[in-house]
Formats: structure tokens, sequence, C-alpha cells
């Protein structure tokens, strides 16, 4: 499941830039670094099981004369991990084996590093064990039982269909069975790349020196070149709720899936709290959202949350509070049942009082960072978070970098994402291999898995007008509909908006955000055209395949008005 996402919109005021992943060449190197490899964040890429003999499909003769020496950095990596400069144990350690110092170690063994990874949990860390994969599990379950249950959308396919039910246990086993799987991917990924994997607690000692072990043992040090701090986080529980892990629960808890409850309180309505009430509701229960804002969903675009309200909480077995905190939750206990106490979030006036079967604390997640030893480095944590610069690279006190030490993913809180964790890991493997990159966080989707999905990449329009106030140019909005897609309309799901918010002097592409049938798909074509600094008029010439939902990410980009001509020439047809 996604967590929260906190956006920096500080960006160039030039009218003619369009903001990207900024790559600079050190010569220095022995090799010239290859285009960047694709990445799958929560699964095994193709390299792990056969090799890096082919990095591209093509290469033009001159990058052929560099990829010997790439491969014999790949392969020196494979045989022995490479090779650590001798006053060192390693290159590079990762302190926490979830997807960001995965997508790290990897993307290090890549570059010839010797490279370990220390884990005190297990392999995966929040997104594959407690996250995004074993809910994607349950809601594939959910997604299938709303489509049995609706009768009518079976009749108008002329199906018929009985009336659907499910094991509780079977369902639970599916998404336990699923973050199994995808575990031992990861693990056998990194073994089979050389990575040495330490298990214990890590902790910093000092510069270059890390402790790994047992909690309560002397553990054992090594020194590493490099260090990046990859700890994640784990779930936010405000004061005055009480957590039992039965009526009472975090998303940890409620993964397991160990009951179903009649009447569930889902205390805020964010991702995580939206993708549960679709399990739930989808498997029986009634909802009820608990939300301290003013509206729900309130990190969506507001056009695509009411849009979205409008499908996916009024339909439903779902009411809501807002306005309100929850400032104690007692979970239930000898017959009684779970009791909230509300008040108002601005008067702070006692509001009402719930009583409910269950309550699930959806409220965010907060870094997992106590005992990593930053004293020792002088680094002050702010809320809990690692303090860093655009380059993922640790700030002391004074707000000056601590010389090779990288904190990423959500213990720095920059994105709250475990792609946006993987993607600023590989982006702190390029500076320590000689090339300068600083990641374009505006550039990297979200999404929310519920039926239909949600998705978004950039800003909001609030986010878009008001940057547009600030430095002096002009913004529009187009948008297309789901219902005058073939393939949407094919599958009998035209419930569907695609939002797109643009610069119309230049073409730069501020933000698109897609509500319908696999939006989380449909959202890449856009996260990538920003991330490659892609104007909206030369991508109005792609070609996209007839039909298909991709078609509706093409006809947003046609209706948009752009002043500017073409930025570039269009390229000689090439014969097929």
């Amino acid at each position: 499941m996604q967590s929260s996402v906190t956006l920096s919109l500080h960006q160039p005021a030039a009218a003619s830039t369009i903001p990207k992943s900024n790559y600079t060449v050190n010569h220095s190197l022995p090799f010239s670094p290859s285009k960047p490899i694709n990445l799958r964040f929560c699964g095994l890429r193709r390299e792990a099981f056969s090799g890096f003999s082919s990095l591209s499909r093509s290469q033009p003769l001159q990058s052929k004369i560099h990829s010997n020496k790439i491969n014999s950095a790949i392969s020196a990596s494979l045989s022995n991990n490479g090779s650590a400069p001798k006053s060192f144990d390693y290159d590079l350690v990762i302190i926490g084996a979830g997807v960001g110092g995965h997508g790290a170690a990897l993307h290090a063994v890549e570059k010839g590093l010797k490279t370990a990874i220390i884990e005190g949990d297990v392999i995966g860390g929040t997104c594959v064990n407690r996250g995004c994969v074993p809910s994607k599990a349950l809601l594939a379950v959910s997604g299938r039982m709303r489509e049995l249950q609706n009768e009518h959308h079976m009749k108008a396919l002329g199906l018929q269909v009985a009336a659907a039910g499910y094991d509780r246990q079977g369902v639970a086993d599916h998404a336990n069975n699923l973050a199994t799987k995808i575990r031992n991917n990861l693990t056998n990924s990194m073994k089979a790349l050389g990575v040495d994997i330490l298990t214990g607690v890590g902790s910093i000692m000092g510069p270059h020196k890390v402790r790994y072990g047992k909690l309560d043992s002397p553990g054992k040090i090594v020194t590493a070149k490099d260090i990046i701090i990859a700890t994640g986080s784990v779930p936010f529980v405000p004061k005055g709720i009480e957590v039992d892990g039965k009526t009472v629960i975090t998303s940890d808890h409620a993964l397991k899936l160990e009951s179903v409850p009649d009447w569930i309180a889902i205390v805020g309505s964010g991702y995580i709290g939206l993708e549960f009430s679709d399990v739930y509701t989808a498997l029986g229960s009634e909802v009820t959202f608990i939300e301290a804002l003013d509206q729900l969903m309130p990190g969506f675009d507001p056009e695509i949350g009411k849009l979205a309200q409008r499908v996916l909480i009024n339909p439903r077995k779902i009411d809501y509070h807002t306005g309100v905190f929850a400032t104690k939750i007692t979970p239930a206990k000898n017959g009684k049942p779970v009791t909230i106490e509300l008040i108002d979030a601005k008067t702070k006036e006692p509001k009402d009082t719930l009583e409910v079967d269950a309550a699930l604390i959806a409220t965010g997640r907060a870094p997992f960072t106590d005992g990593l030893g930053l004293d020792s480095v002088h680094v002050e944590r702010k809320r809990g978070f690692v303090p860093v610069d655009e380059r993922m690279r640790v700030l002391d006190f004074k707000g000056d970098p601590v010389p090779h030490l990288y904190c990423i993913g959500d213990a720095n809180g920059k994105m709250m994402l475990a792609h946006a964790a993987s993607a600023q890991g590989i982006s702190v493997i390029e500076q320590i291999t000689g090339r300068d990159h600083v990641l374009n966080h505006l550039s990297i989707p979200a999404a929310c898995f519920t039926h239909p999905e949600i998705s978004m990449v950039g800003l909001t329009e609030p986010q878009a007008r008001e940057k547009a106030e600030k430095e002096g140019f002009e913004v529009s909005v187009a948008k297309t509909s789901f219902k005058a897609n073939t393939k949407a309309l094919a599958e009998n799901e035209g419930e569907g908006l695609a939002k797109l918010i643009y610069r119309p002097d230049n073409g730069e592409i501020l933000g698109v955000h897609i509500f319908g049938l696999h939006a989380a798909d449909l959202i890449h074509e856009a996260s990538n055209a920003i991330a490659l600094g892609t104007r909206i008029q030369d991508i109005k010439f792609a070609v996209h395949a007839h039909p298909t939902l991709s078609e509706v990410i093409d006809e947003l980009f046609k209706s948009a008005k752009v002043k500017a001509h073409a930025s570039g020439p269009v390229s000689e047809p090439v014969a097929v």
C-alpha cells in the first residue's frame, strides 16, 4: 500500500526549462556509464537470472567500444562481489533490505561495487511483507468479488453468476504466500549477484563504520567507503489510541486478515484507508471513515477526489465523519465494543462517541530511525526523519553533508513510496560511481489500487496554480473521459477521468491525474514524459495501439492547446 506523499514544489523558474533527472558524466571513470537499466521495484529484474551479457537489444558501434569494460566490471561483481579498497571491508554497506535497499544493492553490484546489506527483520521491508505486496493480493480478491457481486454489470456482459462467497483463511493465505514468494525472489536475486546479507540491527559507529547484530550483544563492526541508510518506516499511531492487534489494528495487522468485522472504523482517508475500505466493503463489512480534515481524500487532486468519492464511497456501505480527531480509542474487551471518542478538529470540543466492532488506524507512517547512532556523526533528526539534501546526502546539525553517508526512502521523508526509495537508491549509486544525479521527485508517480484505481504524478491543480502565480506563467487543464474509450466500454468500465495540468506557453507537463480502469498502469507514460522533459507538442506524435486504454492518455495529450510549435524536428521514418 502506498503511504503519504510529500513533494517539494520548488523548481527553477526559467520558462524554457522542464525539470528532469540530471546526469553529469565523470569521464575519469574506467568506462562510460550505460543508459539506466529498467528496474522492477517489487520483484526481480531479468538480469538476476539471465546475467548481464545484453544490456540493450541494439547498441551503436560507439557504445560497443565500452561494453566489454562494462561487462568486465559486472563479471567481477558476479564472481567475488567486486573488490573493496584495502582500507575498507566494503565499497558500500546498506542498512535496511527493503525495496529501496534492494534496488541500491543491485545497482551497486552492476557498477562493480563490493556491497553488503544489513537487515534486522526480514528481506523486503514494509513493502514486501506488510505493505504494497500483500495488500495487492487482498485488493485482487476484492476486485473480483465486486465484479461477481455486481449483477447489473454481469447481465450487461451476458453473464449469469451464482452468489459469490469467499474463504477468509484462503484469502489471507493468498496474501501471505505472495509476500513469501516476492521476499524469496529479492533474497535470491541479491545472493545470485554476490551481495553479502548481514543479519542484525545496523547502526552508525562513526565515519565509515557500521555495527550490526542483536541489540543485546556486542555485534560486529564492518567498514565501508560509503554507507546508505534505508531503514524505512512503521505505522504512525497518534496519542490516545490503544492498539491491541485484534480489534484496534494498524495496516500491519489488517494485512493478515485474521477477521472481517461487521463494522470497522478507519481513521484516515488517504491511500491506506481507501484501499482497506475497498477490501473490507467487498468482503461484507460496513465502514466508517474518520478524517481530521474537512474533506475525504485530502491528498488527491480535488476534482479527482470528488469523482472518486462519488464512485468509491457514496454507493458503498460507507459513512464518514470529517473535521474530527479521534482522541481516544479503546479496544473491545469484556463483551464491550471498540469505543472511539471524537472531538472537533478546530474547536477541540467533544463531538461524538462511536461504538464499532473494530478500528483500523490509517494515519500515515513514521520513520524507523531510532537507534541508528546518528549522534556519532553529529546528525540531528527532524520529527524522526533523517535530514538530506537533493542528492540524498545526510546533513549534520549545521546543515552540511556528512561525507560518504546517504539516506533513502521513508527514513528521509521526501516521498514515502517504495519505488521512490528504489529510485533514490539508484541515484545515490550513480553519484558514488562518478555520475552526478539529482532525482526529480515530481516525476515519480503514485497510485491507489481501489476499484477503479487512482493514479497521479506531478502537481495537483491547486498546487500548479499556486506555483504559476508565484512564477508568473499561465496554467491550462485538459480532460478526457473513459466513456469515450472503446476498450473501457468493452469492459463495461466507462466510469473514469484523466486530467492534464500543463503550461500552454511551452508545453510543460505539470501534473497528470487519472481515475478509472487500470489507472495505475496508465500513469507511467506521463511520469516518464516529465522525467525526460518531453513536451506535450512532441508527445502528441506518439502512436498508441487501438483499441487500448492507453488511448485515454493519447487523447488527453492531443486535446491540450499549446501555443508553442514542436520543440524539435520529426525524425526520418524508419523502414521496418
